[in-house]
């Protein structure tokens, strides 16, 4: 089975690339959305966030203070590369478990940070969503419900565009002005294809 990763800066639309790969019968590994359950259920990591951020890093229903965390380590890479080490580990079995119940010719594998990470050199191929920067921070804006400056912030905390571009084997971009439909059904192509 082939591995693929795809990523995306924030709001450059690859959760909306996922559906459609998801519509072309293609599993999606969402490794953010994992990342998340962990953070509330396992004991282990729940413990470590804990040390390191402080009890205020969980709401008192016991989940994850999300708002309160992207607070603090957006603003400050070495508690974003910390947080990475506790989480990024039990992300990865996850995936290897995951993978092991899959039966499709490839598997997606959608990470905002997967080439900061390095986790896309342990994937076959890789696909970058680009968006423009003014679209994307528009998108987050209306999405999160946050303020042009936070989304900047976030922004700055992953590779720009053109380094993903670099990294890539594939991109897809989601402009106004493109369809990714399109795009995607000829990236599925080559990549079944190729299998």
């Amino acid at each position: 089975m082939i591995k693929v990763g795809i990523t995306g800066g924030i709001g450059s639309g690859k959760s909306t690339a996922c559906k459609v790969f998801s519509l072309l019968g293609i599993p999606v590994f969402e490794a953010d959305i994992v990342a998340k359950q962990l953070m509330n259920t396992d004991p282990e990591i729940r413990s470590k966030l804990i040390d390191l951020f402080g009890t205020s890093v969980y709401l008192p229903v016991h989940t994850i203070d999300r708002k309160y965390l992207a607070g603090i380590v957006f603003n400050n890479a070495s508690l974003l590369t910390q947080l990475s080490k506790i989480v990024h580990p039990e992300v990865h079995k996850s995936f290897e478990n995951w993978c092991r119940n899959q039966q499709s010719p490839y598997i997606l594998h959608e990470s905002a940070i997967l080439f900061e990470t390095g986790f896309y050199k342990l994937m076959d191929k890789s696909i970058a969503v680009i968006a423009n920067e003014n679209q994307r921070i528009e998108r987050v804006m209306k999405r999160d419900k946050i303020t042009h400056e936070l989304v900047k912030q976030r922004i700055k905390n992953q590779l720009n565009d053109e380094e993903k571009i670099k990294l890539a084997d594939f991109v897809i971009g989601n402009n106004d002005h493109e369809l990714i439909i399109p795009q995607i059904v000829e990236i599925d192509k080559k990549i079944r294809a190729n299998g």
